[in-house]
């Protein structure tokens, strides 16, 4: 062992009874940059969990090594752990809203974090808020930094994550998934920043993605995890652009490109026939629509949405883009009538999202069913994987006892979750496996629009292909219509028709994918496509 590496890692094996995790090495020299890519439950998290002595329940490190600067992390007491934890090696977390104090401000967060690290003067501890807010890519961070995470979108959520990681000043930053909630300009950002880290004060990046974009163009070595083990590491170069493993070809095959499928529009011409006479060729009509947020005790006013108008057809997927704070979940929230518009109208169906009738809501509910960002906070903890699946079908009386029971089995198949899991409880499972569960508990009482926020940006690319396919095939079957919000502009690529373009809760662009991606007229739009990470070695 030689203190020339920041973290080495030697014949690791992780056990819940018996071994999850199999003699996984590597080194991380100052100033590199590292990625673990992987689908959901490979050991990525694991790994992370043991280098930083924070394995849940019965997990426990069983062999191997763990060095820090040449110093012992396997055997090393609590005390000195949580001296390394921040100050050292630092952590950015996946889930921001699991990871948040929900009564707490987030600037107050942030400075509770450094005043743990020694800075004192309230001064200081206040500008500095606000620069690492600023820095992580936080507009307005003067006034937000009084706001409470339930205040910020999924997104900006996650920045504040980062603004916490950065204000220990770390030589050693472990990143779980730290993008994957944020739109590709802001993404672009906080790995910019990451890398000006790297380059300017020599800290090592361990960087845990499924993005393949992201792990080829921003790390210097790429290693691919499946089942507990390494199969595959190298220059992300070789590893992405010739892989030798089948399960690395297997992912790079599945990662979405930005190249639009010209057959897209071809095939769903036909997914949403239906009889003119009666139904509505809109499955959603919003006119006009206006939402003002008043901050709590401030004068202050948020304008979420300025006169948004646009329309979904039936049979077809509509995505609406841009970046964290562009408005995009608050249209939905209003379709689901979970929130009320300032003003406007919003048709589903033909009916008035804001029915105040008990028959009419109970309609509406069923006609959409919604899929979160957010899997952790949208999931009963207490439930079990079958009650949580099955509770649409006990609400809107769906079938017998047997046929529910049958019915989400088939369902958790869809989303490639084992039956045998079905009495496992959300902290059992992954992030992603939380988000497949998400997704299932939308399909299964089969509504006519799904309305998705984010739903596959916790996914990995094998997961995520079938989770896609899925969509596409529910809509080719049912002829069951999407909304699909999301900041992926690959995955945009992939599966919408139609693409709505927002920016600073107004459309900046609209019209069929293969335009708006292929040819897009509105500088954001240009601007959102030149972001995309990794395209030279994964658009092929």
């Amino acid at each position: 062992m030689s203190e020339e590496f920041v973290l080495e890692v030697s014949g690791l094996e992780v056990s819940y009874g018996a071994p999850v995790l199999h003699d996984v090495n590597f080194t991380l020299a100052p100033g590199e940059r590292l990625a673990l890519v992987g689908q959901s439950g490979s050991g990525k998290s694991t790994t992370i969990g043991a280098i930083l002595g924070l394995l849940p329940g019965s997990g426990r490190v069983s062999a191997g090594s763990v060095r820090y600067r040449g110093e012992e992390l396997v055997d090393a007491d609590r005390a000195r752990l949580q001296t390394l934890r921040g100050r050292s090696i630092a952590l950015v977390p996946q889930d921001p809203m699991a990871s948040l104090n929900p009564s707490m401000r987030v600037g107050d967060q942030i400075a509770d974090a450094l005043r743990t690290y020694g800075m004192s003067d309230s001064r200081e501890v206040n500008r500095t808020v606000v620069q690492l807010m600023t820095e992580a890519g936080i507009p307005e961070a003067e006034t937000r930094r009084r706001s409470y995470p339930h205040e910020f979108s999924g997104g900006m959520r996650q920045r504040v994550l980062i603004a916490i990681a950065l204000s220990g000043d770390p030589d050693l930053i472990i990143a779980d998934e730290p993008t994957s909630a944020l739109d590709v300009t802001v993404q672009k950002q906080i790995l910019d920043h990451l890398q000006d880290l790297v380059t300017e004060r020599g800290t090592s990046l361990l960087f845990v993605t499924h993005d393949l974009g992201v792990a080829g163009e921003r790390t210097d070595t790429v290693l691919v995890m499946n089942d507990g083990r390494v199969v595959e590491r190298g220059e992300p170069e070789l590893v992405l652009g010739d892989p030798q493993d089948e399960y690395t070809q297997a992912l790079v095959k599945a990662a979405p490109s930005i190249v639009v499928d010209r057959n897209r529009g071809q095939e769903s011409d036909h997914a949403g026939e239906f009889d003119a006479a009666t139904v509505s060729a809109n499955v959603l009509e919003i006119e006009d629509l206006h939402k003002v947020y008043r901050l709590r005790g401030r004068v202050h006013e948020v304008h979420a949405l300025k006169g948004v108008s646009l329309t979904a057809e039936r049979g077809r997927t509509t995505a609406i883009i841009g970046e964290s704070g562009s408005g995009k979940s608050t249209i939905a929230k209003i379709v689901l009538g979970l929130e009320k518009a300032t003003s406007g109208t919003v048709l589903a169906g033909g009916r008035d999202v804001d029915a105040t009738s008990r028959s009419e809501r109970s309609i509406l509910r069923r006609f959409s069913q919604p899929v979160f960002q957010d899997p952790f906070s949208s999931l009963n903890p207490m439930w079990s994987i079958e009650r949580i699946v099955r509770e649409p079908l006990d609400v809107f009386r769906i079938g017998t006892r047997a046929e529910r029971t049958k019915k989400v089995a088939e369902v958790l198949d869809h989303v490639a979750i084992p039956r045998s899991m079905s009495d496992r409880r959300p902290a059992d499972l992954s992030g992603g496996q939380r988000q497949r569960i998400a997704i299932a508990r939308a399909l299964i009482s089969e509504p006519e629009l799904l309305i998705c926020d984010e739903a596959v940006s916790a996914l990995d690319v094998l997961v995520q292909e079938q989770i896609l396919d899925l969509l596409r095939n529910l809509q080719s079957d049912l002829g069951v219509s999407c909304l699909f919000i999301t900041h992926d502009l690959a995955v945009v690529a992939n599966l919408a028709d139609d693409v709505v373009v927002m920016k600073s809760g107004e459309i900046v662009e609209t019209g069929a994918t293969r335009d708006v991606i292929g040819h897009p007229t509105a500088d954001y739009t240009q601007k959102l496509l030149a972001a995309v990470p990794g395209s030279g070695l994964l658009n092929v």
